[in-house]
């Protein structure tokens, strides 16, 4: 497996905070399933902002992976600032995405690469997922909440196993929450999104470090400006440029469209 200074073909961005007891672990399962590609890859941990010895642990998965790329947060920004952050460092033809406390299965990214044929984004359905009670219905009620009011069918938008087309995240619009609404902004610019189901396991170590009580109202309002911005998107025009300096036969350019 070629890496190091040869541009990487999957960039994998991993956003994570205060995640000390899953590095280690992380970092090994990682590397393990991206070298099952058989093509040069490169992963972008972003650390958003800890305070725990996530940056001493990944300080040491540097010097031993020439693969492994960090990105310091100077304060806690929250996911979406991660992401966007990642995405924008990132160097592959494809970029792929999971959490950083493993209940994303990074093994899944070899499975789902070759689906991205004939589309332009690949999102996970945690069809199955490894959670409490409480957290399944919560996030079966926002799913159910968030296709009602944004028009939509995906069944689950805020999985961050995904993989992207580097095309797809080119001027996304960006907020804070956006990481929820990423399907629905990709298909809003007229890429071809698949949905697929997934493996989704339990968390490996540590605590989640968001929940409903911080994020349920916020997440509602985001809601609201995605339905407002897809509402007012402007999907398709044409204009062509005008030069009556020119004869007529040649006054005119080719058109200029988009949609």
């Amino acid at each position: 497996m070629k890496t190091g200074s040869e541009a990487p073909y999957l960039s994998l961005v991993i956003p994570v905070y205060n995640e000390q007891e899953n590095v280690p672990v992380l970092l090994q399962r990682v590397g393990a399933a991206m070298s099952q590609l058989g093509r040069p890859f490169e992963v972008l941990v972003v650390d958003d902002g800890s305070a725990d010895q996530t940056p001493q642990l990944l300080a040491d998965g540097q010097r031993q992976s020439p693969w492994l790329r960090v990105l310091r947060m100077a304060k806690n920004g929250g996911q979406s600032a991660a992401f966007l952050a990642g995405f924008r460092a990132a160097r592959g033809e494809v970029i792929a995405t999971v959490d950083g406390d493993l209940q994303n299965d990074p093994e899944e990214i070899p499975r789902l690469l070759p689906m991205l044929d004939g589309y332009d984004m690949i999102t996970g359905w945690r069809k199955d997922r490894k959670d409490t009670r409480f957290r399944k219905v919560q996030t079966r009620i926002a799913n159910r909440v968030r296709n009602w009011i944004s028009d939509e069918n995906i069944n689950d938008s805020a999985s961050s196993l995904k993989i992207y087309r580097r095309h797809c995240l080119t001027d996304l619009p960006t907020f804070t929450g956006m990481h929820r609404f990423f399907p629905t902004l990709v298909k809003m610019r007229g890429y071809k999104v698949l949905e697929t189901p997934v493996k989704h396991s339990p968390r490996h170590a540590g605590t989640p470090k968001y929940g409903f009580r911080n994020r349920a109202f916020r997440a509602f309002l985001d809601l609201l400006a995605v339905r407002w911005m897809k509402k007012r998107w402007i999907t398709g025009y044409e204009a062509r440029e005008l030069d009556a300096r020119q004869p007529a036969e040649s006054a005119s350019t080719p058109a200029v469209s988009q949609g």
